[in-house]
């Protein structure tokens, strides 16, 4: 069996839709991540997506753990030309409210639908567990790359996927077993 503990990086306090633009985590929290630290497995390697909030937040939290390079196919939603605008800002576009309501192949104005998230994030982990997998693996990544994987473990709607909360510096243990893809936990606050 092989578990993934995913982990989404420190807090940005950015009120709008971040997706791929690159802004800092906030990591003072040092008792948090402390806690979250120790709360994952001593010898798992860490990957984390390549945006800087992912991998400051990884850079934070793996101590002696082995690093792996970074993964671009790890990171957020691209909002396109949403990106870093407020809801508020978009609260009368129709295309907005399809993209959350009925996710799938509705994308935003020079951005990604759901579909190629998931198809992206996808094959990250499918690249990550080729091979001979260590046990666990921590991967520090997205609300939205997160929720892409709960999907794929929970075997539901993107819609019922959404529904899943995945605070900052929370664990989301997903296991690989023979039968297929089992959620241990979501959202843990260690």
């Amino acid at each position: 069996m092989t578990r993934l503990h995913w982990v989404r990086h420190g807090p940005t306090h950015a009120r709008a839709m971040v997706g791929w633009s690159d802004i800092a985590a906030d990591l003072s929290d040092a008792d948090t991540l402390g806690r979250l630290a120790a709360h994952l497995p001593p010898d798992a390697p860490v990957i984390a997506s390549d945006l800087q909030r992912a991998d400051q937040t990884a850079a934070a939290i793996a101590g002696a753990r082995p690093r792996l390079p970074a993964d671009p196919d790890l990171r957020e939603i691209h909002f396109g030309d949403w990106e870093m605008r407020g809801v508020a800002d978009l609260a009368d576009d129709a295309r907005l409210r399809a993209f959350w309501d009925t996710p799938g192949d509705v994308r935003a104005p020079g951005g990604e639908s759901w579909h190629e998230v998931c198809a992206r994030v996808n094959r990250a982990v499918d690249r990550l567990l080729a091979g001979e997998p260590p046990a666990d693996i921590v991967v520090v990544a997205h609300m939205g790359a997160i929720l892409t994987q709960v999907q794929r473990a929970l075997d539901v709607s993107a819609y019922a996927a959404f529904g899943h909360r995945i605070d900052t510096l929370s664990v989301t243990e997903l296991h690989l077993r023979d039968d297929g893809w089992h959620a241990a936990r979501i959202n843990h606050r260690p």
